[in-house]
């Protein structure tokens, strides 16, 4: 399946900009409609999706059942706290910012650095402290959340870059995004940040992304901007050929999330950072259908293999 419409995929591009409805479905590419009545609506159910809309609900989850997730520095939850957050950042050279119910990593600030009394982000920007505050109160007062309702942020530690992936990602750090179904993973890639991305592992912002077979872990393909390409268009290394250091434990790590949620359809993101190994970054109760273009396979027919068995 995966070489016929890689194929026909290829085909299609050069001869018009979209394929046809019909031959989509002939190649078992899984529409957003079909997505949200067939798994979304009729597998999460919608008293659940807090449990992962919000990160800090998502990781004292994951602390009771044994998944590992970066280290919390603090936890913002009122514009009060803006007095202590230079005491919370303390004199640390990296951390992470980010919005509890933000998504598409909309409101992610990265701080690798400092220049003097100023921070300096994954992107080369300088900003200063006040900038920061004002980042943070733009992300408590909901710029970036779900439904634009008040938020809580994140200060976080850093992800420290596996050697595996160096040259794969420009200003960022790459994750894996997994796809369950009932508990079992059925489809992922890797997705690699860029300079177009600004440094987020979205590809509907530039990202690169290659799929990754489940049975070996190891990367083939890939996409970048909705173009194939096997190469990361920044650093020109290879995406296809990657094995995918922990890759057991990573999908030990989906299932157990999509288990412990009680979510028949979710998306898993987990980072590998090399000192701790994989790392739950977030789950997604409303994954996106990218991950098809990346694996050149439709997500489908995976899924209905997958309900039959069940």
């Amino acid at each position: 399946m995966r070489r016929n419409l890689e194929t026909f995929w290829v085909r299609t591009t050069r001869r018009r900009l979209l394929a046809r409805p019909w031959e989509l479905r002939k190649h078992g590419v899984l529409g957003i409609n079909r997505r949200n009545i067939e798994y979304l609506f009729s597998l999460n159910a919608r008293r659940l999706y807090g449990l992962v809309d919000d990160k800090i609900i998502t990781k004292s989850l994951c602390a009771e059942i044994g998944v590992p997730v970066p280290q919390t520095y603090a936890v913002i939850n009122r514009f009060g706290a803006f007095k202590a957050l230079a005491a919370t950042i303390g004199q640390r050279e990296e951390f992470v910012v980010k919005p509890a119910r933000g998504s598409a990593g909309r409101g992610i600030l990265i701080i690798v650095g400092r220049d003097g009394g100023n921070l300096r982000t994954a992107n080369g920007e300088t900003i200063s402290l006040n900038d920061l505050k004002y980042h943070v109160s733009t992300s408590l007062s909901g710029l970036y959340s779900l439904g634009g309702r008040p938020d809580r942020v994140l200060v976080e530690r850093r992800i420290v870059l596996h050697p595996a992936f160096e040259n794969l990602a420009v200003g960022g750090t790459p994750d894996v995004r997994i796809i369950v179904f009932r508990g079992e993973p059925v489809m992922a890639m890797l997705r690699l940040p860029t300079k177009a991305s600004r440094g987020r592992a979205n590809l509907h912002q530039g990202a690169a992304a290659a799929g990754i077979d489940l049975d070996t872990g190891t990367t083939f393909g890939g996409v970048c901007c909705n173009r194939a390409t096997t190469i990361h268009p920044d650093t020109g290394a290879a995406i296809d050929g990657v094995s995918i250091p922990y890759w057991s434990r990573m999908l030990e790590i989906a299932g157990s999330v999509s288990r412990a949620v009680k979510m028949g359809y979710l998306g898993v993101d987990i980072v590998l950072d090399d000192n701790h190994g994989p790392l739950l970054l977030e789950a997604n109760a409303r994954p996106g259908l990218s991950i098809q273009i990346a694996n050149r396979c439709g997500l489908l027919p995976r899924l209905q293999s997958a309900r039959a068995q069940w």
